[in-house]
């Protein structure tokens, strides 16, 4: 029966000589399971039970889901061959779902190291340098996406109100706080820019390359790299990171989950909640270092 899907890969599928030999290992290997647990090694008597008992004896070993997942993808083909070839007359995987993939905590910068980057003094003290410092303070401070700093102008900073006007995703505009540190930081490279570039009407742009044109993101992607490359140990190094990284330490000092929603500009909370796992592990560390009985 093996043999018989195998020639089916090769010949009428036509599927690469890699992917046959990952089916054939697979099929191999719940044989010899069934084999070994339940004394009977045809694979067209199998069912339900037997599947799933292999499926959670792989999960029990410590495989990967993606891993899991794939040979489920294996057996659900095998047995719709079966099927059309009626050695069997109902497919045992019907009812099998796929295991979940385990979300990934998003990454982010370790609030000492955040204070590297920013208080350095690597920034050259020209409008190079001051435009990459303002970049890294910008996202880190305002929680802004990569698309959302890009196509900020200078109009749509309020000095005076402390605030900045976002359009964000599908042109919803949400309005975000600006401190009296970051507020500081923009005058003093605004100052720089206009050495630079002394007609601000033809740089409407806020972050702008050295030719005075208006940044795009690897040019953003690069500067932040460059920089967190010198003090952060993160191993992802881009503008999101500083995204994640201005929420969770929001919420690590106790800022309200919904108002963290709307600085994201989140369409719902459910997209703000993954923070909480990364506030939820520093708990649970502060927790068992100073609770007597933890």
């Amino acid at each position: 029966m093996i043999d018989s899907f195998v020639s089916y890969l090769q010949y009428e599928k036509r599927s690469s000589a890699h992917t046959v030999e990952a089916y054939e290992r697979d099929l191999l290997q719940f044989q010899e399971f069934l084999s070994l647990s339940f004394e009977q090694s045809d694979l067209s008597l199998a069912g339900h039970s037997e599947i799933r008992a292999w499926i959670i004896d792989l999960v029990e070993q410590g495989l990967s889901t993606t891993s899991v997942n794939r040979k489920l993808a294996t057996l659900r083909s095998f047995y719709k061959f079966l099927l059309r070839q009626e050695h069997i007359s109902q497919d045992p995987t019907y009812k099998l779902k796929s295991l979940k993939n385990p979300k990934k905590l998003p990454e982010f910068v370790q609030e000492s190291s955040i204070q590297d980057v920013l208080e350095s003094d690597v920034y050259d003290p020209g409008f190079e340098g001051q435009r990459d410092k303002m970049i890294l303070e910008f996202l880190y401070l305002t929680g802004v996406r990569l698309s959302e700093l890009i196509g900020l102008r200078w109009s749509d900073l309020d000095l005076p109100q402390m605030q900045v006007r976002v359009l964000g995703k599908r042109k919803k505009e949400r309005v975000i706080p600006l401190s009296k540190g970051l507020i500081q930081n923009i005058i003093s490279y605004r100052k720089v820019f206009e050495e630079r570039f002394p007609d601000l009407g033809q740089n409407p742009y806020f972050i702008v390359t050295n030719s005075g044109k208006q940044s795009y993101p690897m040019m953003v992607y690069r500067t932040v790299r460059q920089y967190l490359d010198r003090f952060a140990q993160t191993s992802k190094r881009s503008p999101h990171v500083l995204r994640h990284t201005f929420a969770t330490h929001l919420l690590n000092k106790g800022a309200d989950l919904n108002a963290v929603k709307d600085l994201l500009g989140h369409a719902n909370l459910a997209a703000t909640q993954v923070y909480t796992h990364n506030s939820m592990e520093k708990l649970k560390a502060v927790f068992e270092q100073a609770h007597p009985k933890a």
